[in-house]
């Protein structure tokens, strides 16, 4: 414990001052853990039980690997599989993982793309009848990320062509006409849906994959409409939803973006913090470089001082007005240390690198399942909830492995 308020301390210093710290022999031990944990931990998980006996994935399966049949399947789910193994593949280029990628590719097209509508279902049962059509721009978004991931991998036309329709189909019925932006949700035919976080048409969420799906498919499709709304996201980002004061960016709003709720959410804004610069490298625009490696700094090291557990070094899940949660999600500790590498790359300076180095320790000593393989997806005070299902609508591959691709593309 001594240790970690230690490192917590040394780094809030070192940026505080602006100073670099001797270089530490980091990199490659962060690198080389994480990867290995992915490829010999999480993704046999999901290889081993998430493979439905009928051609899917498995809409729910228990900590120990044991499948809920009968359980209804997510088209956010399966979208991010889609990603997960193709992801997978294209970096490391195991064939185990070009199987699932191309049998995934197949699942996802032929059950949730909606032929009618267009679209993607949200909900399916097991025997592909659709259970809700209610479209989400949070869906659409991550089928435009699986999709034009599974091209990048493989070279799948059918693959690009799915992810241009869906994208186009987003344009002309997703985007709020009078105010811009992505309106939340619609019903299946896209009437608008009543059904919102915290009342709030618009979130910063759904925005965040939006501009996490356009990045990816603008730099294997360089259309200039796609670098248009590519470069509406940033701004929008950047000028709309960011309090440079705060040093946060706003999470829900209204359709005209007034902000509806006072809440900090640690892991969305380091997340879209690192974001931000990936979109900027693929606009190739040299300015909105500097400026998005300054926001993500900015954001990276303000959410390392507030929303650190001191004593346990994990990062927290949220803070709503002034009290924080004391939950630790798998997910946030992952953005977190993707973050902290991408703004050492950025500083140089290795106090970013020792944060991250100190969240995936608290990873390896609490959210790591040794007995039953995957992570735990939440802990609480340092315990981990072992109850929780490590597949089901939420819980995913897709973090975790980006997880291992980052780490191994920027240490390597």
């Amino acid at each position: 414990m001594k240790k970690v308020i230690y490192l917590f301390a040394l780094f809030v210093g070192l940026t505080l001052c602006g100073c670099k710290s001797k270089q530490v022999n980091l990199p490659s031990t962060i690198s080389s853990e994480i990867v290995s944990d992915v490829r010999n931990n999480v993704l046999p998980f999901w290889m081993n039980y998430a493979v439905a006996v009928d051609g899917g994935f498995y809409g729910t399966v228990l900590r120990d690997g044991t499948p809920v049949e009968d359980a209804p399947r997510g088209g956010v789910l399966n979208s991010r599989i889609l990603w997960s193994f193709s992801a997978a593949y294209r970096t490391f280029q195991d064939k185990a993982y070009l199987e699932l990628a191309n049998k995934s590719q197949r699942y996802f097209i032929d059950t949730f793309i909606d032929k009618e509508n267009g679209g993607v279902y949200w909900l399916v049962n097991p025997n592909g009848e659709v259970l809700n059509a209610s479209k989400y721009t949070y869906a659409m978004t991550y089928g435009i990320y699986g999709l034009t991931e599974h091209y990048l991998a493989t070279g799948n036309d059918e693959s690009l062509r799915t992810a241009i329709s869906l994208y186009r189909t987003l344009e002309e019925k997703g985007r709020d006409p009078q105010n811009d932006g992505y309106v939340e949700s619609f019903t299946g035919d896209w009437e608008l849906l009543d059904m919102y976080d915290n009342n709030a048409p618009k979130t910063m969420n759904a925005h965040l994959h939006v501009l996490e799906a356009y990045t990816l498919l603008y730099q294997c499709w360089k259309d200039d409409g796609l670098r248009d709304r590519l470069e509406f996201c940033v701004d929008l980002f950047m000028n709309r939803m960011y309090d440079p004061a705060r040093k946060h960016f706003n999470l829900f709003f209204d359709n005209e973006w007034n902000s509806l709720v006072k809440m900090d959410s640690y892991g969305h804004d380091v997340e879209a913090g690192w974001l931000l610069c990936v979109a900027a490298h693929a606009l190739g625009d040299e300015s909105l470089i500097e400026k998005t490696n300054q926001l993500a700094l900015d954001v990276t090291k303000t959410c390392l001082a507030e929303g650190t557990n001191k004593e346990m070094g994990c990062m927290m899940y949220e803070k709503v007005g002034d009290k924080a949660s004391k939950r630790c999600s798998w997910w946030g500790q992952i953005e977190t240390m993707i973050a902290c590498v991408n703004a050492w790359q950025i500083s140089g300076d290795d106090a970013y690198l020792r944060a991250a180095d100190t969240v995936w320790n608290f990873v390896k000593g609490n959210m790591i399942d040794t007995e039953y393989g995957e992570w735990y997806s939440d802990c609480f005070d340092g315990k981990p909830s072992k109850d929780a299902p490590k597949v089901s609508m939420w819980r995913c591959p897709y973090h975790t492995v980006r997880l291992g691709v980052e780490m191994y593309n920027r240490l390597k």
